[in-house]
């Protein structure tokens, strides 16, 4: 029931959008005729790829599930920032016709009434839609410029953000340990094999102590990536690459995924912890499954923290692996001494920002939860359209310190 309410409040918004935009820039800039039927026809186009490229994830074959992301994805984040530019020039548009309508001279009454009337209202006519079309342009150059940067940024290497974390009863032995840590990469049509390897470099240069993989690998079957993940193996660490699955390995053949990611030398943290020491000084590294694994219905999955860390020590450290910075809260309550989490991609998209925070209790970057630190990584790739405004790919250092 609540996927229906989702979908509904996304289909209303979507068509809210659609109407705003046909109205400016297809009514109000064309007379009717060929024209308006042809920019009609690809406002529909545009939306339908967009619709086509989500559900053909899983059945239609790269050479065109990659062109078709492209398109339909593309048009989806530029439908955004239409939108945002519309709105904000409304109030512009209804003064300059105020002010339009107030400052028309009245036509000089000739009998028969009807006969003078036509040439003003055409003069009318064209004024409006002079405005309106330059109210378009000017939409859709800030689009443009918008939607330009927001690709650009997203195909940009990561920004490299190192963090310290302090953390109680850290012993000194384990100062300055570093934990590399990326998520939402996304691997598919779009996000593939070269970008994967270049953000493995960039890893390994950060001399890592271990790396930590937060969720969101990948959109799609080993089949299709298997290639494209295996740079994965390539990662150097000096206690390994740990893995907790995220939210969208639940919408491929996860336990073909869970299976895969340890050929690679990848260790996956279902719900579970491994202790790493140094010098004689140790700290709990625990993992637990997404939240939504187990209303996904995959046979023995499903988030359990208390699971995760019966038996260890109380008085040693612990850095918890979950997806969503929505499971802070149980780590607060357990007394986990740090959440590592993606999930939001820093909202990827401004404004969407804001509403990201209404879901999540942080969107990036650290925050305190009672005793329990979290940090949000914004993520290294991207969801949908293929595009980041005002929130960089990021590849972050943590590095624990004492208190």
């Amino acid at each position: 029931m609540s996927a229906l309410v989702f979908y509904a409040v996304l289909a209303l918004v979507l068509l809210g959008a659609l109407a705003l935009v046909w109205s400016r820039l297809v009514r109000d800039t064309t007379r009717p005729g060929g024209t308006r039927r042809v920019a009609t026809c690809a406002v529909v186009a545009l939306t339908a790829s967009s619709i086509a490229a989500d559900a053909g994830r899983q059945v239609l074959p790269r050479e065109v599930q990659a062109p078709l992301d492209l398109v339909g994805f593309g048009w989806l984040g530029a439908l955004v920032y239409l939108v945002l530019a519309l709105l904000a020039l409304e109030p512009l548009r209804w003064w300059l016709l105020r002010r339009d309508r107030r400052h028309v001279p009245p036509a000089t009454p000739v009998a028969p009434a009807a006969e003078p009337a036509a040439p003003r209202q055409v003069a009318d006519a064209s004024r409006r839609l002079f405005l309106s079309r330059s109210l378009a342009v000017t939409a859709g150059a800030a689009t443009v410029g918008t939607v330009g940067y927001g690709t650009w940024a997203a195909a940009a290497p990561p920004v490299v953000r190192r963090v310290r974390v302090a953390i109680d009863e850290l012993a000194p032995e384990l100062a300055g340990y570093r934990i590399t840590t990326f998520s939402d990469a996304h691997l598919s049509s779009l996000y593939g094999r070269d970008r994967f390897a270049r953000l493995v470099r960039m890893v390994n240069a950060t001399e890592p102590d271990l790396v930590a993989v937060v969720g969101d690998l990948v959109d799609g079957s080993v089949a299709d990536l298997r290639r494209d993940v295996a740079p994965l193996g390539d990662i150097a660490s000096r206690d390994g690459t740990f893995f907790v699955t995220g939210n969208h390995e639940y919408y491929v053949d996860t336990a073909e995924w869970m299976a895969h990611l340890p050929t690679l030398g990848v260790d996956v943290l279902r719900n579970e912890r491994v202790t790493l020491s140094r010098g004689g000084a140790a700290f709990d590294l625990a993992g637990v499954d997404d939240v939504t694994a187990r209303d996904a219905g995959v046979r023995g999955h499903g988030a359990d923290l208390t699971a995760a860390l019966a038996g260890r020590a109380v008085d040693t450290p612990v850095v918890l692996l979950a997806h969503q910075p929505v499971q802070v809260e149980q780590a607060r309550t357990a007394g986990v001494d740090l959440q590592l989490s993606g999930h939001t991609h820093g909202g990827q998209l401004w404004p969407l920002t804001h509403v990201v925070g209404l879901e999540q209790p942080a969107v990036r970057g650290l925050s305190r939860h009672g005793d329990t630190q979290l940090y949000v990584t914004a993520g290294v790739g991207y969801w949908g359209p293929p595009m980041r405004v005002g929130a960089r790919p990021e590849l972050t250092v943590v590095e624990l310190v004492p208190t």
